[in-house]
């Protein structure tokens, strides 16, 4: 029997008029990264739903995140969709609130969330079927456990994944963990990714965990237990209206379920492709279908974003021409 398995997914909508209001009254509180590209909207979220409804069918519940609004299409009344208001689960000291930090560390408090999860960003999408045992196998995550570096260039993004890692070295011991779970951190489907684990391995400290911009399986019950130890810090990054360079985010989760060896070895489901640079390769790969996962990254270096949307939706569409069921029919 098998246990159930949820995903999450937040989304947002930048073109909401009362939305962007309230935003702007809390524009300069903090040094944050208050960019367009946080929060400017492909509208495409019905092509992940057709993906998960053609491809991965078995899901128990998706529990959508929103600020309050909702697309237009959106079938509400589905009987695996639970809508999920900022309100409904974030303490309401920390609201409103317009950094992702905030909205992905407490997770954990979604009403009827199952223990295993399946995080999404709305930029992740589902290309080709997916199992259960991608994401799980015998209760337990399945996830890359790679040494990385945390320095990144990106200041806000870099800073925060830094800060997990810091966290972490607060409460474990590399050389223990990696020795007590040997052949899940050297196993061989990880491919590339045993090179740097070899080259940072004498290193005394983690000095960082290899991240992929995918979906990320976890245990609710980590969530929980990382509040419980963190705390301050936690509530510390929510009040943050927007992301920051001080913040914890959704990694220090991941990283705890590696370092405390409460996972299974996983293989790499998709690729991230940055729009900016990569656009023709991200269309091919989504009209053939190249990977389970894809993720289309936006940034700055989009010259014409509505020219962009529009070749991404029409490939989309060509994979995906047929409404699904969390559609209005």
């Amino acid at each position: 029997m098998y246990k159930a398995i949820d995903f999450v997914i937040p989304w947002v909508d930048g073109n909401d008029k009362d939305w962007q209001k309230e935003k702007a009254k809390y524009e300069g509180t903090n040094s944050g990264d208050n960019r367009d590209i946080r929060y400017r909207d492909y509208e495409n979220l019905h092509f992940w739903f057709r993906g998960v409804e053609k491809y991965a069918p078995w899901v128990n519940k998706i529990h959508l995140i929103t600020w309050g609004h909702l697309p237009a299409w959106l079938n509400v009344k589905h009987p695996k969709l639970n809508i999920v208001r900022h309100k409904d689960y974030i303490p309401k000291e920390y609201l409103p609130t317009f950094n992702s930090h905030v909205i992905e560390i407490h997770l954990h408090r979604i009403e009827g969330l199952s223990e295993q999860f399946v995080y999404f960003n709305d930029d992740i999408f589902i290309t080709r079927p997916l199992v259960r045992e991608d994401f799980f196998e015998n209760g337990y995550p399945k996830d890359i456990a790679a040494l990385d570096v945390s320095i990144r260039a990106d200041e806000i993004h870099g800073s925060a994944v830094a800060n997990c890692t810091y966290a972490i070295n607060r409460y474990f011991d590399k050389n223990k963990t990696i020795k007590e779970n040997f052949s899940k951190w050297f196993n061989p489907s990880y491919g590339k990714y045993l090179i740097k684990t070899l080259m940072l391995s004498s290193w005394k400290n983690f000095t960082g965990f290899q991240t992929t911009h995918l979906a990320t399986s976890y245990l609710k019950s980590t969530f929980e237990k990382v509040w419980e130890r963190e705390e301050t810090n936690l509530k510390a990054t929510s009040q943050h209206k927007f992301r920051d360079k001080r913040d914890l985010m959704q990694f220090i989760f991941k990283f705890w379920q590696l370092a405390e060896g409460n996972f299974m070895p996983g293989k790499l489901l998709g690729k991230n492709y940055n729009l900016g640079k990569e656009l023709d390769s991200a269309l091919h790969a989504i009209k053939n279908q190249h990977h389970k996962l894809i993720c289309l990254n936006d940034n700055d270096g989009i010259k014409d974003f509505e020219a962009v949307k529009e070749r991404v939706n029409k490939s989309f569409q060509k994979v995906f021409p047929k409404k699904s069921e969390f559609e209005i029919q």
